[in-house]
């Protein structure tokens, strides 16, 4: 029977170097010294070396996943695809995630709640965004429909209301209805679903600037009038009309310039 001769520690804080009968025979953590009870003078058959080496690595790798979560929460697949990455065999991370479990150190309902929260409290995002999010982070549907009941219609209709009226704020130049246009967009681009969209637009109580829209109109009309001047006057109107109200600007301030614009001499 082999027998550990010198256990010595390493330059590396925690790491050991273990010699069986003289000669170095496998390194070995802090945590599986102790585990293991490790000690001079203790023998050691091939069976219990193999033990030693398989925990070593499942200790090496473990502290990669805590090295990994240190600066915040991580879901399994992305522990997972971290210790893929750097190359740790399959069947070691699977006693790495049982260590890891059994220590509530990795919890995607937990990882799921977290986000739903922070999105709540800090962000703008709708229940459809922050599901795809949690998806890409391999959580399960289950996981994500129970998170997201915390993400109450009182809540999204507040957090999607402020992101409305910072919108609001961006296209408060652009043609009354192109501006509401852009904050629709912009909340379903978020994550919100259409029927919250209009409750949200509607607590926003938007109106129309009248001097400011119909500067607008101005400016911008002239320089579509200009640009088909080469048309018949029939067709310079009907184009000039259909584009701004492609603009959204409003049929009636549309026809009522132009109306002007005639009686103008232009």
């Amino acid at each position: 029977m082999a027998v550990i001769t010198t256990i010595e520690a390493q330059k590396r804080s925690g790491r050991y170097n273990v010699y069986v009968d003289g000669e170095y025979a496998f390194p070995v953590s802090e945590s599986v010294l102790i585990d293991f009870r490790l000690f001079k003078g203790m023998e050691i058959d091939q069976e219990l070396k193999s033990q030693l080496v398989d925990a070593d690595n499942v200790s090496k790798a473990y502290n990669r996943a805590l090295d990994y979560l240190s600066n915040q929460l991580r879901t399994e697949k992305e522990i997972h695809d971290k210790l893929v990455e750097l190359e740790i065999p399959e069947e070691t991370i699977d006693l790495t995630f049982h260590k890891l479990r059994e220590l509530n150190l990795v919890d995607d309902a937990h990882y799921a709640a977290s986000y739903v929260r922070t999105v709540m409290h800090t962000g703008d995002k709708g229940p459809r965004v922050i599901r795809q999010h949690l998806r890409q982070k391999g959580v399960g549907e289950k996981v994500i429909d129970d998170a997201l009941v915390l993400y109450t219609p009182e809540e999204r209709l507040a957090v999607g209301t402020a992101a409305a009226e910072k919108l609001a704020k961006r296209y408060q130049r652009q043609p009354f209805g192109n501006q509401q246009q852009k904050i629709r967009q912009g909340l379903m681009s978020r994550g919100f679903g259409t029927d919250e969209i209009g409750q949200m637009i509607e607590t926003l109580s938007l109106t129309p600037d009248v001097d400011e829209q119909h500067e607008l109109l101005v400016k911008q009309g002239e320089k579509i009038w200009h640009r088909y001047r080469a048309l018949s006057p029939s067709e310079r109107k009907y184009k000039t009309k259909q584009m701004l109200y492609r603009k959204g600007f409003q049929l009636d301030d549309i026809s009522q310039w132009l109306a002007d614009l005639g009686e103008s001499g232009e």
